[in-house]
């Protein structure tokens, strides 16, 4: 039996961003050292909508990046197929500053590993911290989000679909279980 459920509509994601933004700049002032970083896919999205946000406040240009951590993860031997490649670009130097990486789902811990070791491929920041729209739990790894939009607890049989109006028309959240869940 399918079921699935919309928890977030395009004007809460929107609201949700904006609090976030607002909490950066509680904890970074002016956020000159700051730098953005989303990891492909949707987290590129969400990472451009929070530097127009912020840059609108601070009146400042602040770098941001896309990264793919594909070829960092560490379970490409129980893939049933190989993953998507997709491109990094961080057209900014890493070292000494203050990285906000930017997911849309937080789960088991795993992607955000796999994106910690790619930018250490590019430098070593100062201080890298974790924003997510959404915190799913079931955590297998020691990680936890600095910023999170919504804890939204899961069963592991359920999924957390993330939509974004650049890549699929409209901004949603949906949670999904049963067959439509896989």
């Amino acid at each position: 039996m399918k079921r699935q459920k919309i928890v977030m509509n395009g004007k809460e994601v929107a609201r949700t961003l904006e609090r976030l933004a607002f909490e950066i700049l509680e904890r970074h002032g002016e956020c000159t050292e700051l730098a953005l970083i989303g990891i492909q896919r949707r987290g590129v999205e969400l990472a451009q909508r929070l530097r127009k946000l912020l840059e609108a406040r601070l009146n400042c240009e602040l770098p941001l990046g896309k990264l793919d951590i594909n070829l960092y993860r560490d379970d490409w031997t129980n893939l049933a197929h190989q993953p998507q490649i997709n491109q990094t670009d961080i057209p900014f130097g890493i070292d000494g500053r203050k990285i906000i990486l930017v997911d849309d789902v937080l789960y088991s811990g795993r992607t955000i590993r796999a994106a910690l070791e790619a930018i250490l491929d590019f430098g070593r920041p100062r201080k890298v911290e974790l924003l997510v729209l959404v915190d799913r739990g079931h955590r297998e790894l020691p990680i936890q989000a600095d910023y999170m939009g919504k804890m939204l607890p899961t069963s592991r049989e359920e999924r957390v679909d993330v939509y974004v109006k650049e890549m699929d028309g409209e901004d949603r959240v949906r949670l999904a279980s049963g067959e439509d869940s896989q």
